[in-house]
């Protein structure tokens, strides 16, 4: 661990240095994760252009001379931003210095093309053999489709998602956010954090490689299993559970309300409250009011057409049957229960000023429960290459004094990225 700290909190990871070569969201969402524990990680931008994402919109922010995407500012908090060009003597020299320097590496270009750069996972562990190397691909490193450009929403269709997802078979729908590049950078980031226990046994670093078509595969959960193991093929049936009943979203006199009835003494306490047969033979179990969901469903709405949804969310409440409004973003991040926990940040951006971000979604506290030390100051979103004559400094490749400039031009880097 040579990094400097970032001039913040401590956190988890305070000390260790990532490198991000990736591009779009996967690979950046993997790390601003480490950077959210409290990483120095920097982000090797193309120099003119930077990530694909700065030009990602509408939304623009900002004066109109210098807009700045809203998609960027979504998965690159906590970073740094250096430009270089992977083609340059110039820009392959710093990289080589900075891997030198690494913890972690974070690519997601398609396979060979960091081969093609002089960067190949032995040549990277030849700089320095304790290298992490997180590689993010869309389809697999290997395989008959390895070479396919991955972007989310063609994996969602691939992977199986948007079978799963829509309101009945024929209507196919992707997830309205992009669900497999956010998993990949998960379950890179995971990966990554494995691999860096395991050095601290070994003092290797090793590669850990993972794709979108993986990470939505891992999700399928149950739905997994009841094609594997049962032998079904699952479709998509809209906003109710194809293995629980009553669980999903009902209509009630003005509005709609969710509820999960996930146990045998939940469906009796509910039904009781509402006034429904328990015992009804199409309603007796769990599995005959899943081959009964539509007379369930009807059962139930017609129940709830007497109430307002507040009154019939506090009527559940009280009877501890649980359930929950349908919210816009815009009401998530004004609730006081999200603002509590954190999930609302705010950064001062060198052109926007004072914003607000979604906040990372974990908090540490200490051995007795009694003081919270999740890393509480977050740095915005860097502009592009605004830390690169700092960095550069650090290197030893300038000297202090130099007023070398931050943001270099030059040719952009090779490859299509896994969003």
């Amino acid at each position: 661990m040579t990094s400097e700290p970032m001039p913040r909190d401590h956190g988890p990871l305070t000390g260790y240095l990532v490198v991000d070569l990736s591009r779009a969201l996967a690979g950046p969402h993997a790390g601003m994760m480490l950077a959210d524990l409290g990483a120095r990680v920097i982000k090797v931008e193309n120099p003119g252009t930077g990530d694909d994402t700065r030009g990602w919109g509408p939304p623009f922010v900002g004066p109109e001379d210098d807009p700045q995407a809203t998609y960027f500012l979504s998965c690159n908090r906590n970073k740094e931003s250096i430009a270089l060009d992977l083609k340059s003597d110039d820009g392959r020299s710093v990289l080589r210095e900075l891997l030198e320097r690494a913890d972690v590496v974070i690519e997601n270009f398609r396979p060979g093309v960091l081969d093609r750069l002089g960067f190949s996972a032995a040549e990277m562990h030849a700089l320095n053999p304790a290298l992490v190397v997180l590689s993010i691909t869309g389809f697999g490193h290997d395989g008959p489709e390895s070479r396919r450009s991955g972007y989310d929403q063609i994996l969602q269709g691939e992977a199986g998602l948007m079978s799963l997802t829509g309101s009945g078979p024929d209507d196919p729908q992707r997830v309205g956010v992009p669900i497999a590049d956010l998993l990949a950078g998960m379950y890179g980031a995971f990966g990554t954090l494995a691999a860096l226990l395991q050095r601290e046994r070994t003092g290797q670093g090793q590669i850990v490689r993972t794709s979108l078509l993986a990470a939505l595969i891992g999700v399928h959960a149950f739905q997994g299993t009841r094609s594997t193991v049962a032998g079904e093929v699952p479709r998509a049936q809209g906003n109710h559970h194809p293995s629980i009943a009553p669980y999903g979203l009902f209509h009630c006199r003005q509005g709609r309300v969710q509820i999960s009835v996930g146990s045998e003494k939940l469906w009796r306490t509910f039904a009781a409250e509402f006034g429904i047969d328990a015992a009804r033979p199409e309603f007796a179990t769990n599995a005959d009011r899943v081959r009964n969901r539509e007379k369930v469903i009807e059962e139930v709405e017609r129940m709830f057409s007497d109430y307002d949804a507040e009154p019939l969310l506090a009527k559940l409440n009280a009877a501890g049957i649980p359930a929950g409004k349908v919210r816009t973003l815009d009401e998530v991040y004004e609730w006081d229960q999200v603002r509590s926990q954190g999930l609302v940040i705010d950064v001062e951006h060198k052109v926007l000023g004072t914003v607000s971000l979604p906040g990372p979604p974990l908090r540490f506290f200490g051995p007795a429960d009694t003081t919270e030390t999740t890393l509480k100051a977050h740095t915005a979103p860097p502009l592009l290459g605004q830390d690169g004559e700092r960095i550069r400094t650090w290197l030893g490749l300038v000297p202090p004094s130099s007023g070398g400039t931050a943001t270099e031009s030059g040719t952009a880097q090779e490859g299509h990225p896994a969003c």
